[in-house]
């Protein structure tokens, strides 16, 4: 155990330094993004990928979700106002809207037009507007004003899809779910760790790949990951945590230093 745990911290320091690997030109990037699309990266080994998530836990023991929230219910709202939008874009009109409404009652009674109103900076917010009404309502009328705690249930709501019910059952429920968003299914192809043609091939690939004792935080590390260092145009592989065990041939990892 001593040794795996050298071996992480040793990985975490040339990260900080900037030193991890080094992104090759952008032909030959994009020409590796284009080869693990196709699901021609290596695989990982269950040793790598307990590796991997074990250097994960040392970086950031506790990760949270970024999105603001004080119950399950507002948590539920933020995550069916972020589709095809940025956190930080959500978190900036939800601290008015919450002010005013953060139990599926009051929303309902604040209605749809207001708010519309208050999350108009946010892409689709018509559409967005109508499902946070028509959620509450149904919550109200079917589930007592509670946020249910099953993924059937939420993907009955207006607005909720898989990815947005996984985020609410793992971040309000603490289940163990995997809420594959664009960033988590750009690093399962890309890197290896689980390839898929789609968000649901990809999810399924990571419960089964990720050790157990990892689950509960798999998600928030992945999507962290991909939002800050596995980037899309031009990933910063010189201070990525896993850039040795990551099977991406867009990089060469850099063995001093």
């Amino acid at each position: 155990m001593a040794k795996k745990s050298t071996k992480a911290a040793k990985a975490l320091k040339k990260a900080k330094k900037g030193k991890a690997a080094r992104v090759k030109p952008a032909k030959a990037r994009a020409k590796a993004d284009d080869k693990a699309l196709h699901g021609k990266t290596k695989p990982w080994s269950p040793a790598e990928v307990e590796e991997a998530f074990r250097r994960f836990q040392e970086a950031m023991p506790e990760p949270k979700g970024e999105l603001h929230h004080v119950n399950p219910f507002t948590l539920l709202v933020a995550v069916v106002l972020s589709a095809q939008a940025t956190d930080a874009g959500v978190n900036k009109a939800t601290p008015a809207l919450f002010a005013l409404a953060d139990t599926p009652e009051k929303m309902a009674a604040l209605g749809e037009d207001r708010v519309r109103e208050l999350v108009k900076t946010i892409g689709l917010f018509r559409t967005k507007a109508k499902n946070v009404i028509g959620l509450s309502h149904k919550l109200i009328a079917e589930h007592g004003g509670r946020v249910p705690n099953t993924r059937e249930a939420l993907q009955e709501l207006p607005g909720v899809g898989r990815k947005t019910a996984n985020v609410v059952l793992n971040i309000a429920f603490g289940h163990p779910t995997m809420a594959v968003d664009t960033h988590i299914f750009r690093i399962g192809n890309r890197t290896g760790l689980a390839p898929g043609k789609d968000p649901l091939a990809v999810e399924l690939k990571l419960l089964e790949a990720i050790p157990e004792k990892y689950m509960m935080h798999a998600h928030h590390w992945l999507i962290l990951h991909g939002r800050y260092i596995c980037l899309a145009r031009r990933p910063l592989c010189e201070k990525c945590v896993i850039a040795d065990l990551c099977k991406w041939p867009g990089k060469t990892v850099l063995t001093t230093g």
